[in-house]
This record gives structure tokens, C-alpha cells and sequence, in this order.
């Protein structure tokens, strides 16, 4: 299956099939010099069925894990691309989870001003959400994506086996992601995850109607100036949690579960704590508000001494609220402590 994102400066394929990595000279240009990141989680045999496929490939295998998304990798793959004389017409690939594709991104967006990036997510978190949308990053002193742009990939592969290869705590965290987006926008999904009797067989379609709702909202609002901040639904007080080093290693999408929770109703809460709790989702952190607003007030959304939040009354809707930022602290101190 394929779906188009339909932008006025650059649209681009998605291909969803089973299989895809067994097929990639159908999909992308390989015909020239290719920089194909990845990173030590990351099965090696996917990597390699790329660099197959390039005229000339170079794969560059960074460790695994956020830490990764810093200047001195940005800065490392950078001069790799100036030692090996890559031109504007070459290409970067990323192979890997959010990491990979957020920082493979932004060294493709920033590379002679701009050469193509091809993005096969092999996370279930980085295929429902930052896969697309083309919101590159690193992060810098602790705050998660401050130094970024927006740099929309050539074409997005999503093939659903490499998903076997996780753990299964590395797919609850991912499906938060899709749990997000259902809350917000489409109640039917949100009821078929929460009904769902079999992963395996329901996953195909939880991803492509995810894609649907992340396609709708990036054709709708690029560069993120209105209706885009629906998808940081969980993600205001998530960023505080993850930033949070003394809360140990929590993963990204276990961070957004439990930040979905404060800014529900309480009809809204009680039902997505029972599906976070079905896929063994926490619900609860033990911290203290003090401590995550510490870092909920550097968040890069903030306006001032206000910000912006999405709060979801009733399941399939949102509202986006304008709250002094000193207001969020009763909200985690009613949700998730």
C-alpha cells in the first residue's frame, strides 16, 4: 500500500507492505553515493540489504539510545560525508528507530543546504509517528529536538516485519503513539487497540490508519503552526519525564503514556490507563511535579509564561488550551503521581 503526503513544496510516497526491505530498488534511487545510518540495536542484516542495493554505499553504525542525537554525531557524520566528497545529488538513509531518523534527517537537511533522505523506520514508534512529517532534530543540553528543521524525506519505507525483532516493551512504547493519535482523532481506532485480541494480526492496520491521521495533520499544518500541535498530545509533560534523568530509562513512548494521562477528563483517563495497562504502559511515576516542571518550563513550545497544551475531554476530539505554564503542575500532581 502506498499513501501519498500531499505538500506544496515536496509530496512523497509512504509504502506500507510486508516485505518492503526485499524490494527497496523498486521504491528508491540508490544509483549514487549513499550514507546509510543506523545504529548498535539495529539488526545489521537490514542495513546491509541497503548498501546491496547503492552504487556506492557506506554504512555508519552509531550506539543506540537518545545520547546519540547530539552535535559531536551530527558534527561526526558530516565530516564522514565531506571525507568521502558526497555531492548534493547523493543521498542519506536511515535505518533505525527515531534516533536514527531524526538526526540522519537533520544531517541530510543541513549537508550542502539539502540533499535527499529516505527514511525505513524499523520501530513500531518511529513508524506511526516520526517517520513522516519531517520534523528533524538533535537535542542539546538536556532538552530533547532544540537544534532542528523541517526537511521532509524523498520516500518513507514501513515494512512491518522488521517489528519481530523487538522486544515487547519496545512495541508497547511505540503503540502509545498510535493510542495518541486515536484519542485525538479517530475514536474508532482508539476502541479497535483497545479491542484488539491479536497484535500480529491488528498491526497493519493500526499503522496505516495512524499514518492517515499524522498524513491529514501534516498536509494540513506543515511547519507546525496550528493544528500540527494536536500530535504533542502527552508529549509537554512526556519531555519533562524523559529529560528527567533520575527517572531511569524510561523509552520515549512509555514517557508520552504517561503524559496523555493529566490532560484527559476523567472519563477520557480512566479508559486509556486500562489500555495502558494492557500493554503494559505505566501509569503512574514516582517524582514530583517540582522536578519535571523544572524542565516543562524550558520546553521549546512555551510563549512566554504560557504554552500551549492539548487536553482531550472526549475521546476523538481535542482541545488545545492556553495555559500559564505554572498551571501544568497541578495537572501531574491530579494524574500520574
Amino acid at each position: 500500500m502506498k499513501l501519498f503526503v500531499d505538500l506544496q513544496e515536496q509530496g512523497y510516497d509512504i509504502v506500507i507492505e510486508r516485505g518492503a526491505l526485499n524490494n527497496l530498488d523498486s521504491y528508491l534511487d540508490l544509483n549514487r553515493k549513499a550514507l546509510i545510518v543506523t545504529d548498535s540495536g539495529v539488526p545489521e542484516e537490514y542495513s546491509k540489504k541497503v548498501l546491496e542495493l547503492c552504487k556506492d554505499g557506506y554504512i555508519v553504525t552509531i550506539p543506540q539510545g537518545e545520547k546519540s542525537k547530539s552535535f559531536d554525531t551530527y558534527k561526526m557524520l558530516l565530516e564522514y560525508m565531506v571525507e568521502k566528497s558526497f555531492t548534493r545529488t547523493d543521498c542519506v538513509v536511515a535505518v533505525g528507530g527515531g534516533v536514527v531518523g531524526d538526526l540522519s534527517g537533520f544531517v541530510a537537511s543541513s549537508y550542502m543546504r539539502g540533499v535527499d533522505f529516505y527514511n525505513i523506520p524499523t520501530t513500531l514508534l518511529s513508524q506511526l509517528d516520526s517517520s513522516i512529517g519531517g520534523k528533524v532534530a538533535i537535542d542539546l543540553l538536556g532538552v530533547k529536538n532544540i537544534v532542528g528543521a523541517f526537511y521532509q524525506p524523498k520516500k518513507v519505507i514501513i515494512d512491518s516485519n522488521t517489528l519481530k525483532t523487538l522486544d515487547k516493551r519496545q512495541i508497547s512504547a511505540g503503540l502509545a503513539e498510535g493510542i495518541k493519535m486515536s484519542a485525538t482523532f479517530d475514536k474508532e481506532l482508539f476502541e479497535f487497540i483497545e479491542n484488539s485480541q491479536s497484535f500480529d494480526d491488528d498491526i497493519d492496520i493500526i499503522i496505516e490508519k495512524s499514518l492517515r491521521i499524522k498524513k491529514y495533520v501534516v498536509e494540513n499544518d506543515p511547519k507546525e503552526k496550528g493544528l500540527r500541535r494536536v500530535l504533542n498530545f502527552g508529549h509537554t509533560i512526556g519531555h519533562a519525564i524523559e529529560s528527567d534523568e533520575q527517572l531511569g530509562n524510561l523509552l520515549h513512548g512509555e514517557c508520552v503514556a504517561l503524559g496523555m494521562l493529566p490532560l484527559s477528563s476523567l472519563d477520557v483517563r480512566e479508559r486509556l490507563k486500562r489500555v495502558l495497562e494492557k500493554y503494559n504502559l505505566p501509569t503512574k511515576i514516582d517524582t514530583s511535579s517540582k522536578r519535571l516542571m523544572s524542565y516543562i518550563m524550558r520546553d521549546k513550545k512555551a510563549k512566554g509564561e504560557m504554552i500551549t497544551v492539548i487536553y482531550v475531554e472526549k475521546l476523538g476530539t481535542f482541545e488545545m488550551k492556553d495555559i500559564k505554564i505554572t498551571e501544568i503542575k497541578d495537572y501531574i500532581d491530579g494524574g500520574i503521581l
